[in-house]
């Protein structure tokens, strides 16, 4: 099989297994030998590589296999809009979710993910990110991957916004995510809002070295009229293709009632996850950082969702 430029895939694979930790075979390094006249020394033991939590599924859908990106030049992946990486072995699959975070959906849809010991991509919206930065953590927390969705969800194809418009909804959105997080940079992992691409920004994040996310399929989750239609949608198109990048939203309530039954789904029709990182996080710009502190420094109630000021605690 064509092994696409700008990959690289990971040398260790995390499995789940009954009663197994996840864990990573670390690379072996190699030692400067002693000089002949030495005696050899006794070679110390080995320090035990931190353990993952074990997998309390022995029949969960798990990780099949992690791939690492080199985001250099700004590759794309998802044959909607972007044909030249095709890297996905047949019934593979790369789970995605945009919009967050968002109380109550997202940690829905991190618990079925962490019953199902596997993995998404989060593409996050800045302002969602400044939030709800606790359930951003619990994202990360969770060893997902962690892209960005721009600050505020504009489409960048609008006319009326301008080029530097157009950059500062891409780079609040990475500086915002990075703050939710406390300093940690998100993977440059980038999807344009509504699937729309500019030309001018695609050559943008090029120059930025940021990957561009389309997707193979879309779940239409957001038509959504309940949790069934989410899967119908999801699994028919999916047998068509027999792999591919799914776009879902962890925004959307039907999303996650409908997560637990689709990831069964995925596992009895032979699908396997793909974990993609980045090689390296994104270097977000400094006075985008500076303008994040800014924003978020004396939040007022007007700029924030009823639900992030209260919530029910009891009932």
């Amino acid at each position: 099989m064509r092994v696409a430029a700008g990959l690289i895939f990971a040398g260790a694979v995390s499995l789940c297994l009954s009663g197994a930790a996840w864990s990573q075979t670390p690379a072996a390094k190699g030692t400067a030998a002693p000089p002949a006249a030495a005696a050899p020394a006794p070679a110390p033991a080995a320090a035990p590589a931190p353990a993952k939590a074990a997998c309390a599924n022995p029949d969960a859908l798990s990780i099949g296999r992690v791939v690492e990106i080199d985001t250099t030049g700004g590759p794309g992946f998802g044959f909607e809009h972007f044909k030249q990486l095709d890297f996905l072995r047949e019934k593979e699959v790369v789970l995605t979710f945009d919009d967050g975070p968002w109380p109550v959906n997202t940690p829905s849809i991190l618990k079925t993910l962490a019953d199902e010991c596997t993995t998404g991509i989060f593409f996050i919206i800045g302002k969602h990110a400044t939030y709800y930065p606790e359930i951003l953590k619990q994202v990360s927390a969770a060893g997902h991957t962690i892209g960005s969705h721009t600050w505020s969800h504009a489409t960048l194809t609008n006319k009326k916004l301008t080029e530097d418009q157009r950059k500062e909804e891409i780079e609040k959105g990475f500086s915002a995510v990075k703050w939710a997080l406390g300093g940690k940079s998100p993977s440059p992992f980038f999807r344009f809002p509504a699937l729309q691409h500019p030309p001018e920004m695609v050559t943008y994040l090029g120059t930025r070295n940021i990957a561009m996310f389309s997707c193979d399929l879309d779940s239409f989750d957001f038509k959504a009229r309940n949790a069934q239609q989410v899967i119908d949608v999801t699994m028919n198109k999916l047998d068509k293709l027999g792999k591919g990048i799914i776009l879902m939203h962890d925004f959307h309530k039907h999303t996650a009632e409908a997560l637990p039954a689709l990831l069964r789904k995925l596992k009895a029709g032979g699908y396997k996850v793909v974990q993609m990182k980045a090689k390296a996080p994104v270097q977000t710009l400094p006075q985008y950082d500076e303008m994040i502190v800014k924003d978020v420094k004396l939040p007022t109630v007007s700029d924030r969702p009823v639900s992030s000021v209260v919530q029910t605690i009891s009932e």
